[in-house]
Formats: C-alpha cells, sequence, structure tokens
C-alpha cells in the first residue's frame, strides 16, 4: 500500500506546484521546473519536470517520421483530439510506478501546434487546468523534438 500512496502523493504535489507556479513560470522560472529533451534508442522525449529525477508532471515521446506523440503524466494537453489509448488492460505508468494514463496526440494538433510557436502548452489534471511554458533555451528543445519527430512544419 505504502508503495503506491508515496508516488501518489509526489504527483499530487508535483500537480499543485505546477498549478501555483504556471502564472509565474516563464517570467521568475520556477527551480528546477521546466521543459527536458532527451533520447532513448529511436525515440525522443519530451518532458516537463524536475531533469534527471521521476518528479515529472508531462512526458511526450515520438519516434522519427511519426506525426503521433504518446504522452503520460499527471497532466495532459488540453485537447478534445486527446485519444485514450488505455481502453482495456492498463499498463504500469513508467513515471509514477502506478496505472498509466497513456493517450496519444497528433503532433499537428492545435495544442500542439501552440506549443511549437509559443512555447506555451494549455494541459488539464487533477488540479485543473493550466499552462506550462517554456524559457527561450526550452523553446529550442522543443524545436529539436519536433523536428525529430519529422513534423517540423507544424
Amino acid at each position: 500500500m505504502l508503495k503506491f500512496a508515496v508516488p501518489a502523493v509526489a504527483a499530487l504535489g508535483l500537480i499543485a506546484f505546477a498549478a501555483q507556479s504556471s502564472a509565474t513560470n516563464a517570467d521568475a522560472g520556477t527551480p528546477g521546473m521546466g521543459w527536458h529533451l532527451s533520447n532513448e534508442g529511436a525515440m525522443a522525449k519530451l518532458a516537463y519536470g524536475v531533469e534527471n529525477s521521476d518528479q515529472l508532471a508531462l512526458m511526450m515521446t515520438c519516434e522519427p517520421g511519426r506525426a503521433q506523440a504518446v504522452v503520460y503524466g499527471d497532466v495532459q494537453p488540453a485537447s478534445p483530439r486527446l485519444t485514450r489509448a488505455s481502453m482495456g488492460d492498463v499498463a504500469i505508468d513508467p513515471l509514477s510506478g502506478g496505472l498509466a494514463d497513456e493517450a496519444t496526440i497528433s503532433l499537428r494538433d492545435p495544442a500542439m501546434r501552440a506549443l511549437a510557436r509559443t512555447g506555451r502548452l494549455t494541459v488539464e489534471g487533477e488540479a485543473g487546468r493550466f499552462q506550462l511554458s517554456a524559457t527561450a533555451e526550452e523553446r529550442a528543445l522543443i524545436d529539436r523534438f519536433f523536428a525529430y519527430c519529422g513534423t517540423d512544419h507544424v
């Protein structure tokens, strides 16, 4: 029981922290929280959270040439076109160790286009709807993610 309670409480704290700081994270910078890009094999991972940790609010993965991203996390892009991938048996979430709430989204979706154009992504989670903003350096990472996925013309 404790094995599931600790990650759940940590995730809720992360959501609350992101919701409180979302209005100011572009101006003042939220220590440790931000956009990060990494590669694992042929997969690119764009995540919002604390770098090199399990404290992630959102992670999107893609493979070269695919115009779809797989979305994991406690918050997800606010889009009516977000497709829940887990209708039946649910896998274990690689972020929290709990049940995965996996979804897919087109990288050409208006929410994703806004991320590419403005560096802001409107997301939804248990804490409600808010925006995740990117700094100039993070916007370069976001551009690299879209270019890697083969959708540099979003």
